[in-house]
């Protein structure tokens, strides 16, 4: 193998596919990097098993040839040489050459035949999406999603595909998200459910572009095709929530619009407070007089009335600060509608209009002795 090409192309590409690279493995050929120099491209694949990133870029090939060089090492190396030309040679005793201007460095590399087929799934059926569109769906639901490891299933995010429309939905057992977008098409309908380590990478390697990828499913795999870059990722296999017998049991015997920055900046004040504390805890009276956001601590307490429009009931109810201010943090609209039933049952948040729920969150109170 020999090729020459640009260094900032190429820093650029290990550092993408670098995400992939596995920690903590008993086989050292997953902390490597594969290199594949044919025709006129350098393609770079990484893989832990659970998910694989490949990333193309032009050079001028030599001669053609692969090697598997040690991720962490070549990744710290080349985005030190990002404005230089850089020739890769492999030589026979599987040492990879790194020349660059009047320098060189040796790297001795993992034995190929050790790293793991990467299977594309370009045969797959697929739906098609903006950049810009997949980054939202996914940004808009993937911070509910389930750290501890007593519910496996939640540590992903359920992907229903329609014919027109991607639901994405997440839950942790105390609130739940179901974000919608719009798809540009699809020869598709399916569910599937994506880990969340993969969804997020995803979406670092997004754009706010209207660019239409293709997204493929195919079995226990999914691929995103951003053309010069491929993710694929194990999906993971169980049932998910009912969320749809959760959300359609929410009762709303109590409707509040209320301006969305306006109940974000009072909850980011109030939950100064409930970090020094221990329970996180806010509370929400509601009346025809306002919003009134209250937080106590040792140290203090804060009281902040917040004007609404109220149909419904008087209620007084209290929620995890952070569960709030994490669902307001992707909201994008102007005013959001608030619904609740008692002091016990969750409520939910929504766009005012109810004929266009791009979203819906739900959250769960936190029980108080009056």
């Amino acid at each position: 193998m020999k090729v020459i090409c640009d260094g900032l192309d190429l820093s650029d590409a290990v550092l993408k596919v670098s995400k992939a690279i596995a920690v903590k493995t008993t086989n050292p050929v997953l902390e490597g990097i594969k290199l594949v120099a044919e025709e006129d491209s350098l393609t770079l694949f990484a893989t832990d098993l659970e998910i694989s990133i490949e990333k193309k870029i032009r050079a001028e090939v030599l001669e053609e040839g692969s090697c598997v060089v040690p991720g962490k090492f070549f990744c710290e190396y080349v985005k030190k040489l990002t404005n230089e030309k850089i020739e890769l040679t492999l030589n026979d005793n599987k040492n990879l050459a790194i020349k660059y201007v009047d320098s060189e460095g040796f790297i001795q590399c993992f034995n190929e035949d050790e790293f793991p087929n990467i299977n594309s799934l370009s045969s797959a059926e697929y739906f098609g999406i903006t950049q810009k569109g997949l980054k939202n769906v996914i940004n808009r639901a993937i911070f509910s999603v389930a750290t501890d490891d007593s519910r496996p299933i939640l540590k992903g995010c359920l992907f229903e595909v329609g014919q027109d429309v991607l639901k994405a939905v997440t839950s942790d057992g105390y609130r739940l998200s179901l974000a919608r977008e719009v798809l540009n098409f699809s020869n598709i309908e399916t569910s599937c459910i994506v880990p969340d380590k993969s969804l997020r990478e995803i979406s670092k390697l997004l754009d706010d572009s209207d660019t239409i990828i293709n997204v493929y499913v195919q079995k226990n795999f999914l691929m995103v095709d951003l053309n010069d870059t491929k993710v694929i990722t194990r999906l993971l296999e169980g049932e998910f929530l009912k969320y749809n017998q959760i959300l359609s049991s929410s009762a709303k015997d109590t409707s509040v619009i209320v301006n969305k920055e306006q109940l974000l900046d009072s909850l980011e004040r109030a939950s100064l407070l409930t970090r020094i504390g221990q329970n996180n805890l806010v509370k929400f009276s509601i009346s025809e007089d306002g919003l009134l956001v209250t937080s106590n601590s040792e140290i203090g307490n804060i009281k902040e009335k917040i004007n609404i429009s109220l149909e419904g009931k008087d209620i007084v109810i209290s929620f995890n600060a952070k569960y709030f201010l994490d669902a307001l943090r992707v909201v994008e609209n102007e005013f959001i509608k608030i619904n609740f039933s008692t002091q016990s049952n969750p409520c939910t948040i929504t766009p005012v209009d109810g004929e266009k729920e791009d979203y819906v969150y739900l959250i769960l109170p936190i029980r108080t002795i009056n």
